[in-house]
């Protein structure tokens, strides 16, 4: 085939509660998708050319290139060898933003070549070779980003390594408020401890299993109750300046639950949808009094992940 487009949303990992375990694909309700594209093409030389708003961001050298760690990944799960290919990202999430910008990235690319070469990995197959890829920017292998832009949805990566979807109600939205901060998930990582005492480790038992329950249930009170991140935030919160502020505005302005969202500094408030639109304003309002400059805008949940597009 000549070409294949493939694109792969923003997402949220940890989703507060469910640390490396849990993460939702992104859909903005108003303009255009937020993640990033990929195309691949037959070509007599290999190369990778990339443009779009954050383009600048990424390294100039090629080889540092999250999408060639991909084709590297996508080539041993294959157990072949990739012939010459003309590859082109369009880098429309920026790096070290917390919206899982080298998840998009690496499951684009993923995505792109198994397309191309008519289907050889399974999603499972896939699965791991978007963890593997993208371990090389966090610099620890986790997929609650890359289950979500890969197969879409609110997923959870369960005891027996399964990306399985969990229900989301359909009037919720995710209110996504981004400061014009970088921190690289690589630094946000090194600030968390080693371990936990036994009593944290019970009640993030705890308030994981009681989230899930409350997806399934439809216990709303529950749901509302649960959406706190118990392990890495109290670490990570003083990496981003304002976030506690901008937490605070959020949850007087009506939001059920706000943390960071992956790493960060981008934060992730749950609302229902006639409170959105307010709670996003409220968000950008108490990062502009620290003097921070920051966009927010409102999502539902993408329940298709990475998909092949027409230019």
């Amino acid at each position: 085939m000549s070409a294949i487009r493939v694109f792969a949303p923003a997402s949220i990992g940890n989703l507060a509660a469910g640390f490396d375990t849990l993460g939702a694909a992104l859909r903005p309700v108003e303009g255009p998708p937020l993640g990033d594209r990929v195309e691949v093409r037959a070509s007599d030389r290999a190369t990778l050319t990339w443009d779009g708003p954050f383009a600048a961001q990424l390294p100039e050298d090629p080889a540092r290139n999250l999408a060639l760690r991909a084709c590297d990944a996508f080539a041993r799960a294959w157990g072949h060898d990739l012939p010459p290919l003309a590859m082109h990202l369009h880098k429309g999430l920026p790096v070290g933003s917390g919206l899982g910008s080298s998840s998009a990235t690496v499951v684009a690319t993923l995505r792109a070549l198994d397309l191309f070469f008519e289907r050889p990995l399974d999603d499972e197959r896939l699965l791991r070779a978007a963890g593997d890829a993208e371990a090389h920017a966090s610099g620890a292998v986790h997929l609650d980003n890359v289950a979500p832009a890969l197969l879409g949805g609110l997923r959870f990566m369960d005891a027996l390594g399964r990306a399985v979807a969990l229900p989301f109600p359909g009037d919720l939205r995710f209110v996504i408020a981004m400061p014009e901060l970088n921190l690289l998930t690589r630094d946000a990582r090194a600030v968390l401890p080693g371990a936990v005492p036994l009593a944290l480790a019970l009640d993030h038992a705890r308030n994981l299993a009681s989230l899930t329950h409350a997806l399934h249930a439809g216990d709303r009170d529950l749901l509302k109750a649960t959406l706190r991140d118990l392990i890495a935030e109290p670490h990570r919160a003083r990496l981003v300046p304002g976030f506690r502020e901008t937490q605070a505005a959020a949850l007087e302005a009506g939001a059920w639950g706000c943390s960071l969202s992956g790493a960060g500094p981008a934060l992730f408030a749950v609302a229902e949808a006639d409170r959105a639109a307010a709670i996003g304003d409220a968000m950008r309002g108490a990062w502009s009094a620290r003097g921070v400059v920051s966009r927010a805008f409102v999502c539902a949940l993408d329940t298709e992940g990475a998909r092949e597009v027409r230019p």
